[in-house]
């Protein structure tokens, strides 16, 4: 994780600076020190404090980094995260990076802490998805992290999911998980599977062949899932998928369902308003 962060971070301010910061260049000499502060401007659950202090030391080894808040503490208006001491050039070219990613990491937290909130008297915990923005998935599934829930699988690499497109194209629900199942015997054992279900019928199928690790039920009524849980019997792990909101999802977590998936932490997340500022010395 860290040679991908640390990818993640030269990309994005080669992305930013190109052939030059021109502004500063211009403006500013080079070996010019300052401070600055990040400044908190609306209540939530911060996160990318540590992403931030990555950044700036990418740029400069030698910053120094002073923090208030950490990763996970709910936060006001008014408030401050950190300080940090550097060169001014280093301050100015990584200010925007830091800030996108603390106020996207801080939005999700903010709603994945909502979401959890939700399901503290419950069994049941929260998994995030695929749903994230390219190339921006290892910071966004850390805010989830930072926020309360669970990362689902990273890709389609570290886990076995047979989804409805896999099964059709398959030809049976049946077939894709006895095909699943000797796949990972030869190839790697230690993957786990997991199966898409639309209906009860499908869960039945499912308890008859075996073989897998996990069973989503997808777009079930909290109903239907009572119904599932009771053939499934604590056989295997149970997640709920599709169709679950914040409003919702006590009626779920009711159940005794083991995981509820959400693409809507991260995608539906609004960024925290943040800023960075300069203290003139």
């Amino acid at each position: 994780m860290e040679q991908q962060l640390n990818k993640l971070i030269a990309q994005a301010l080669d992305e930013d600076i190109g052939d030059g910061d021109h502004s500063t260049l211009a403006a500013i000499d080079v070996n010019a020190d300052g401070e600055a502060v990040l400044k908190i401007k609306e209540a939530g659950v911060i996160a990318g404090i540590a992403v931030a202090e990555k950044i700036f030391r990418h740029m400069q080894t030698d910053i120094i980094f002073s923090a208030t808040k950490k990763d996970g503490n709910n936060v006001l208006n008014g408030e401050t995260a950190f300080e940090v001491k550097a060169r001014v050039h280093t301050i100015l070219q990584c200010e925007r990076l830091v800030l996108n990613c603390m106020q996207r990491m801080s939005g999700i937290a903010t709603l994945t802490r909502a979401y959890t909130q939700k399901l503290e008297k419950y069994k049941t915990r929260l998994l995030d998805t695929r749903k994230t923005t390219p190339n921006f998935r290892l910071l966004e599934k850390e805010a989830v992290r930072i926020g309360g829930g669970l990362n689902h699988r990273f890709g389609l690499y570290d886990m076995i999911m047979l989804k409805d497109n896999h099964i059709d194209y398959c030809g049976g629900i049946e077939k894709a998980i006895e095909k699943a199942y000797s796949y990972v015997q030869a190839k790697k054992p230690e993957l786990k599977i997991e199966v898409e279900t639309r209906n009860l019928d499908d869960v039945k199928k499912v308890m008859q062949v075996g073989k897998i690790n996990r069973i989503m039920l997808d777009n079930f009524t909290p109903e239907q899932i009572a119904e599932a849980l009771a053939v499934i019997d604590g056989k295997y792990e149970t997640e709920a998928s599709g169709g679950i909101n914040i409003g919702n999802i006590e009626a779920y977590a009711a159940t005794g369902v083991d995981f509820i998936s959400s693409g809507a932490i991260i995608h539906q997340a609004r960024s925290l308003d943040l800023s960075l500022k300069a203290r003139v010395v």
